[in-house]
């Protein structure tokens, strides 16, 4: 640190290589800082002994969370009401005409959640439906 006395005798303090060490540290954590918000839904999918089918491109998803939140192609639905749901299928289903559904429920998922969605998409007319599961996994015998 550099002390300089002055005419009046007061100690100078050079702050110059101060300034200097804190703007570097600043550009160095904003080059090294990512900022995206990587967010997925925590869903804990119940379990099925079929095969893994493919998922299709212009598949619509349902995503049913364990409070019973709809979240319709990762975009969350404002509420739960069928009406709001039905408002959302729709915006995603465009012009298309019957794609295939897809409802990722959690295994704890109320019931009435799942049968609202169902009811949802079939008000919508949308008949091929597909629930999302897991396969069980093996017992370490």
């Amino acid at each position: 640190m550099n002390l300089r006395q002055g005419k009046d005798n007061t100690i100078d303090v050079n702050l110059t290589p101060l300034i200097d060490v804190v703007f570097l540290l600043l550009i160095f954590f904003m080059v090294s800082t990512t900022f995206k918000k990587e967010s997925e839904i925590s869903i804990d999918l119940p379990e099925a002994a079929t095969e893994k089918t493919e998922k299709a491109k212009e598949a619509i998803e349902i995503t049913i969370d364990q409070a019973g939140k709809y979240y319709v192609n990762q975009q969350e639905v404002i509420n739960t009401s069928a009406d709001t749901l039905k408002g959302a299928i729709q915006k995603v289903l465009g012009d298309r005409k019957d794609p295939p559904l897809i409802i990722s429920a959690d295994a704890k998922t109320p019931h009435q959640a799942v049968i609202t969605a169902m009811d949802a998409a079939r008000q919508l007319g949308l008949v091929h439906l597909t629930f999302a599961t897991k396969k069980p996994e093996a017992d370490p015998d």
